[in-house]
């Protein structure tokens, strides 16, 4: 089941009146917006294959993986082989953080029925504790799961190159520019964040 958003629209119209670049920006993309699956294993599963690989190889990565247990879940994937995953495109680190992700979901280590009552540090303190998960993986949780409104990714190299692009023809970023930015954006950062990836890639990212 895919879930969208109920605040994308009131989003838009802010972003639209704060910012010149999303002004422009938003109507290019029509009714397009932000979808989770709403399967909290598989959008963690999907960000650690993700990492540090381009979009297009961590799909085709995922796309083989995903296979391989008859139905994707956290006992599932415990009962997989390191050879398969790793046959799958999977490094050795990445089927270790993968182990210890299913690990966490199967004994129910994680709150995960209270997530949507807790605040977004609370939710990232808790995901950095599994292996392999770092602020960037939590943020994407953040975002593609929990559809939270005004998460600002700024370990994200896509969200750095396309306000570069976008709001300094080109130039170096750094983290405090980006944040500059990113004030009028506030309280939809999330949602601004998402234009400006599709800026750089207009096939929406899925996690």
């Amino acid at each position: 089941m895919v879930l969208e958003p109920p605040y994308w629209d009131e989003a838009r119209r802010h972003l639209m009146k704060r910012d010149r670049v999303l002004k422009r920006l938003i109507p290019q993309f029509g009714n397009a917006c932000l979808q989770t699956r709403g399967d909290a294993f598989v959008t963690l599963a999907r960000s650690i294959v993700g990492q540090q690989i381009s979009v297009k190889a961590a799909q085709t990565v995922w796309d083989r993986f995903v296979l391989l247990p008859k139905t994707f879940t956290a006992g599932n994937v415990l009962k997989l082989k390191v050879d398969d995953m790793r046959a799958a495109g999977l490094s050795a680190r990445k089927v270790e953080y993968l182990v210890d992700l299913a690990l966490h979901f199967d004994t129910r280590t994680n709150h995960v029925a209270a997530w949507q009552t807790m605040d977004d540090e609370a939710i990232i303190a808790e995901l950095i504790s599994i292996r392999g998960i770092g602020r960037w993986t939590a943020e994407m949780f953040l975002i593609f799961h929990m559809m939270r409104p005004n998460v600002l990714p700024l370990d994200d190299v896509g969200l750095i190159n396309g306000i570069s692009r976008n709001y300094f023809s080109g130039d170096v970023v750094s983290r405090s520019d980006a944040r500059e930015v990113a004030a009028a954006w506030a309280p939809y950062c999330s949602v601004a964040t998402w234009y400006i990836w599709r800026s750089l890639d207009p096939l929406p990212v899925a996690y």
